[in-house]
């Protein structure tokens, strides 16, 4: 598509309270912003948000990227996911916008996420988020006393609650074994990518009865291909910046069982992944 602007932004959005993760601890977000204009005036919104902090691209490669292409902008499979998804989400956003498209979407229930730290923190955080109205939460852990922390949250939010875990690969095979049979009669609900590869996810599948999710280990149709052949995760989570986009998740999502999660997007990553949950 021939445009007459294409503005690449990269910005950064500060946390309220540091992420802390298995991975590391985040203070801000950054992302890159991509805007395009075609030659009626008509603007479209991609957004990147690169997963740097496990080993993925940089916000300055994706810049660099989405800058080389000048105001030819197309979908390239050469490029990064997240420059992939910038590209792809603007390109939708103007040609929805063009065709004067007015839909109404429904509304989508999400989880709130927890961030790992001492067990009386978490569960505070966990009776804040609650008040709120959730009644899903998913747990950072990974960082240490992790059977601790995730039994204060289900005591303080009580039976009824949907507990998830997400240990961003970072247990081993045993590790996640121990920890998994302690929490058992909690009641979890998932565990997403407790260990680091699919291998060590088929085998983590014959000792636990909580579901396995992938997230890490799960990027594209070979990945899902692999892990329904290898039995073992159950579902994955869908992160539009880490598969490339809209269109790639979509695919993803119909081919394993899965539901949508946010790479810690900006405004424009939840409106595209929200289409994409519905």
């Amino acid at each position: 598509m021939r445009l007459s602007l294409v503005e690449v932004i990269p910005y950064a959005l500060p946390f309220r309270d540091p992420y802390v993760t298995a991975r590391g601890t985040l203070t801000r977000r950054e992302m890159v912003l991509l805007r395009i204009r075609d030659e009626d005036g008509v603007e479209g919104l991609g957004e990147a948000v690169p997963l740097s902090l496990r080993g993925g691209v940089t916000v300055p490669e994706v810049v660099r990227e989405l800058e080389a292409l000048g105001t030819e902008i197309a979908d390239d499979e050469r490029l990064s996911f997240p420059a992939r998804c910038a590209i792809t989400t603007a390109l939708l956003d103007l040609t929805e916008k063009r065709e004067g498209d007015d839909a109404w979407h429904a509304p989508v229930r999400c989880n709130a996420t927890l961030t790992s730290g001492p067990p009386s923190e978490v569960a505070k955080e966990a009776e804040r988020w609650a008040a709120d109205g959730f009644g899903t939460f998913k747990l950072k852990v990974g960082t240490g006393e992790d059977a601790a922390q995730i039994a204060a949250v289900r005591k303080a939010l009580g039976p009824e609650a949907r507990i998830r875990l997400d240990a961003n690969g970072t247990w081993s095979l045993e590790q996640a074994t121990e920890i998994l049979a302690t929490v058992e009669p909690l009641g979890i609900e998932l565990v997403e990518q407790p260990v680091e590869t699919i291998a060590e996810a088929a085998e983590l599948s014959k000792r636990t009865r909580i579901w396995l999710a992938g997230d890490e280990g799960i990027v594209t149709l070979e990945d899902a291909e692999e892990a329904i052949r290898a039995d073992s995760f159950s579902v994955t989570g869908v992160k539009l910046s880490k598969v490339g986009g809209f269109e790639l998740g979509r695919d993803l999502a119909g081919r394993m069982r899965s539901y949508v999660a946010s790479a810690l997007d900006g405004p424009v990553g939840i409106a595209i992944s929200r289409r994409l949950a519905e």
